[in-house]
């Protein structure tokens, strides 16, 4: 076999609570469920996450169906708005605890390792509107009330736990650039995110280490997951170089240096003080920061980001944005995704590995998501009724081969997981793209089957390679 991948490797997927659970029996609205209310027109074909795609209901159908897919491990999140009966005491909703124990048994009982991310873009709206969200230090303290809860009741069971999925993700589409709510456009109040979602990353860390040592399991650990796109200049002119860094200092680096090292780029803190931007901390957080750094991470690559010095002049209306230092740049070279948009760049899997290996300590870390979008794949459904997907087994051979030479290498890197097992529903984005091994074939009767490319997964997942 010529890609064989180290023993005992996840071959897995990811998915998350508010993209597949649906909002059956859910104690709160989340910030998507609360979007959807107040302007359904927002979200493509006006679908909403209502029923997404009845994990709820269906869970041990879906569960039988990643089992055929092959998957030996399976990330997926805790919605903090159906677990949490009140936010502030701490008391927890009893319908939410059966449904998350029942899930995590079934997973165990299929032979499917259970990973459970605590926080997938899905804050409670109450939170937001009431103490403005992750703009709040009150909020950091009440997440961490909501992860100690998770452990409680789930830790003797779930080994693997993440605290945050693309946090990045937070500041940029609900401050930045208007892509997820609260639709806002300010770029001080997204710096402060950026550092209260690392201390709350950090507290939470703290947290479950204290329960892992009280309650004696010696086999737990916690993570974060962080979408690293690396960035490439334009060219190696000095301008474009300090450009494509600066991109890289703040959309990777702002989360993956706290989580690993402990503390923020220096260079990233020098900037954003020259700028009048910088966030309000206090020394004692910093040391939670320092002291609370993950076990392991986990890397969610789709794409490159490619950047170049500005050649256009900012609109100074909007006020700070990180666009001040760079400018996005499309590569005349880039192959693309003709159903999706984005650019396709195996490489970077390597470039990250080696990256990881050389400058993160060789932490212990896995491909966390990857995957192909594809809209309207129902037009590759053959004569059988399946999803003939030939196209995302070549992306997945194509990062993978990739990700062999890291590992080969010596990137210390235990797992891949795709995004995602079953089509589900993205945001405003609702099922306009697929990226499942296993097919929503519609929507009103939730009728799920396997594509080809689920098949194939199976033999590389039984195989260990391809």
């Amino acid at each position: 076999m010529q890609y064989k991948f180290p023993e005992n490797f996840w071959w897995g997927a990811a998915t998350s609570g508010p993209q597949s659970e649906g909002r059956f029996n859910k104690a709160h609205r989340n910030i998507f469920d609360y979007w959807y209310d107040t302007d359904p027109d927002a979200f493509f074909d006006k679908v909403g996450p209502n029923v997404a795609s009845n994990f709820y209901n269906s869970f041990r159908e879906d569960i039988d169906l990643m089992k055929q897919v092959g998957l030996n491990s399976v990330r997926t999140a805790i919605q903090w708005s159906r677990l949490m009966k009140d936010f502030e005491t701490g008391e927890v909703d009893a319908d939410a605890v059966r449904f998350y124990n029942e899930v995590i048994d079934e997973f165990i009982a299929k032979g499917i390792r259970p990973v459970m991310n605590l926080v997938h873009f899905d804050i409670p709206v109450e939170l937001l509107h009431q103490y403005g969200g992750w703009e709040s230090k009150k909020v950091v303290d009440m997440f961490v009330i909501f992860a100690r809860k998770c452990y409680e009741l789930f830790g003797d069971r779930v080994k693997d736990w993440i605290t945050f999925n693309e946090p990045m993700v937070i500041p940029e589409g609900g401050y930045l650039y208007k892509f997820h709510y609260p639709l806002k456009v300010d770029g001080k109040a997204a710096v402060q995110i950026v550092y209260n979602i690392n201390l709350a990353s950090a507290k939470a860390v703290q947290a479950y280490h204290e329960y892992r040592d009280k309650a004696g399991i010696k086999d737990g650990r916690i993570g974060i997951v962080i979408n690293l796109t690396p960035a490439y200049p334009r060219s190696e002119s000095p301008e474009d170089v300090a450009a494509a860094h600066f991109a890289e200092i703040f959309k990777n680096n702002a989360f993956l240096d706290p989580a690993v090292k402990g503390e923020f780029p220096a260079e990233l803190v020098k900037i954003l003080t020259d700028d009048g931007v910088i966030w309000e901390s206090e020394p004692e957080e910093l040391e939670i920061i320092r002291n609370n750094t993950v076990d392991y991470l986990g890397v969610n690559y789709y794409h490159p980001a490619r950047a170049k010095a500005r050649e256009t002049e900012l609109d100074e209306s909007l006020g700070w944005l990180p666009d001040k230092h760079f400018e996005d740049y499309e590569w005349p070279e880039a192959r693309i995704n003709a159903h999706r948009g984005w650019e396709i760049y195996p490489k970077a899997i390597y470039d990250i590995a080696i990256n990881v290996r050389d400058n993160y300590g060789n932490i212990p870390w896995y491909i966390s998501e990857n995957g192909m979008g594809v809209e309207g794949e129902a037009k590759f459904r053959n004569a059988d009724g399946v999803i003939d997907d030939d196209y995302r087994i070549d992306f997945i051979k194509e990062h993978l081969e990739w990700l062999h030479k890291g590992i080969e290498e010596g990137a210390n890197c235990f797992g891949y997981h795709l995004w995602t097992p079953i089509d589900c529903w993205s945001w405003m984005n609702a099922y306009k793209n697929r990226y499942g091994l296993i097919a929503v074939d519609d929507l009103a009767t939730q009728k799920k089957t396997i594509k080809k490319s689920g098949v194939w997964f199976k033999s590389l997942s039984e195989n260990n390679g391809f």
